[in-house]
């Protein structure tokens, strides 16, 4: 069976509850352990964590490394997920290695790539990769120019921010004047251009934009799982067409993403999405961690997190095929447990060892003002008074809704 594996993920999103069930449904029936950290007390990642702990507030990108290595040191990390900070901690790969953590990230150059969208788009598009036409915008004047030229090319304009991730920041642009249509029903992400013109001029901090067209569907995410020599040992679409979602291994959109993983070295798990422009699929992002959604690659057969472990460990898992294509499927919030507490609860299932107590910080928080705890590194060890009033507090969890990516 192996010995046990110890894995650590940062602050993250929610969906990654279903990344942990993966770890553990390994199919060699590997034990793992899995330690979560986040600045959300209520995030489920850290009720779904065999430990858990509050996340400092307050570090900059260089003390987060800092308290990263700490934390693997004290923890005996095997394999660290990061998320938060990905760009800075992957640059101190050398660090964590020392410490015997394996990071299961791509290296910094390739984070670095992909970070900005802009840049991103210049350098896949020397490697012939078809991206959508595109401007970077930073004034008013800048947006209303793009915003004509693509009107007059007969496209809908819309824009994100030109560094993030996820759907963050996407809005697109209507020339409908703002009216009681934009406050009936739910949210829209179509704005009207005369107001974020203005909102543009009367900003007191800058903007960077990338204004493009507003591609068609189906969006196409392809889930890639490469080793650190280059290779990608699996690429598996994944397909969105409104409501309806599917699995693909077309050429189309497979061919490009393994080159993009190889081109550019997008080690262990990586997302490139297409979407179409016109009768194109082109280029739409470029996501260096793992996708939200591989849970639902998992209906194909594939279990691509404990791949990835298995790579980040040495370990070669060989061509990673579906064995087939999952049906075509839609998705739904669900409801996953939260902590009962405030404060992170050490699970308690029989026979199955855990990690050391929490830190001692975690239980101090709770009365220590609010400007020390922000930029204040977790303790080294925990006292078992704490760990037992921690204990004493825990009880049956609460639930949040997770609508998986």
């Amino acid at each position: 069976m192996g010995s046990r594996v110890r894995v650590w993920l940062n602050r993250t999103y929610a969906e990654n509850v279903f990344f942990m069930d993966q770890l553990r449904n390994n199919p060699q029936h590997r034990a793992v352990e899995i330690h979560a950290t986040h600045g959300d007390a209520d995030s489920p990642v850290l009720a779904a964590a065999d430990t858990a702990e509050p996340e400092p507030e307050g570090l900059s990108p260089r003390a987060y490394v800092e308290y990263a290595l700490d934390m693997c040191a004290r923890r005996s990390v095997d394999v660290f997920v990061p998320v938060l900070h990905q760009d800075a901690i992957v640059a101190q790969r050398a660090e964590f290695a020392a410490l015997g953590t394996a990071l299961l990230a791509p290296p910094a150059e390739a984070v670095a790539v992909f970070h900005d969208k802009v840049v991103a788009y210049q350098a896949v598009e020397a490697v012939g990769i078809p991206v959508p036409p595109w401007y970077r915008v930073r004034t008013a004047e800048e947006l209303i120019s793009a915003v004509e030229e693509l009107e007059a090319a007969g496209q809908r304009a819309c824009f994100k921010p030109a560094s993030g991730a996820g759907g963050v920041g996407f809005r697109v642009i209507t020339r409908t004047p703002f009216s009681l249509m934009h406050l009936s029903g739910f949210p829209s992400a179509y704005v009207p251009l005369d107001l974020v013109v203005e909102a543009l001029r009367t900003a007191e901090e800058p903007v960077d934009w990338l204004v493009m067209p507003h591609l068609g569907q189906p969006e196409v995410s392809v889930d890639c799982l490469t080793g650190p020599d280059g290779r990608v040992r699996m690429a598996i679409g994944r397909t969105k067409n409104g409501r309806r979602r599917g699995f693909t291994l077309d050429d189309a959109w497979i061919e490009p993403a393994r080159l993009l993983a190889e081109a550019f070295g997008l080690h262990y798990l990586s997302n490139i999405q297409f979407r179409m422009y016109g009768d194109e699929p082109v280029l739409m992002d470029v996501n260096t961690r793992p996708a939200g959604g591989l849970h639902q690659t998992a209906q194909c057969g594939v279990n691509a997190p404990w791949a990835a472990v298995q790579l980040a460990l040495g370990e070669e898992t060989g061509d990673v095929v579906p064995p087939f294509l999952g049906p075509d499927y839609t998705v739904v919030a669900g409801p996953r447990p939260v902590l009962s507490v405030s404060l992170p609860a050490q699970r308690t299932d029989a026979g199955v060892p855990t990690l050391s107590a929490m830190p001692a910080q975690a239980m101090e928080s709770a009365s220590a003002p609010a400007e020390a705890t922000a930029s204040a590194v977790p303790a080294q060890t925990a006292s078992a008074q704490a760990a037992s009033a921690i204990a004493a507090q825990a009880s049956a969890p609460a639930t949040a809704a997770v609508a998986p990516a």
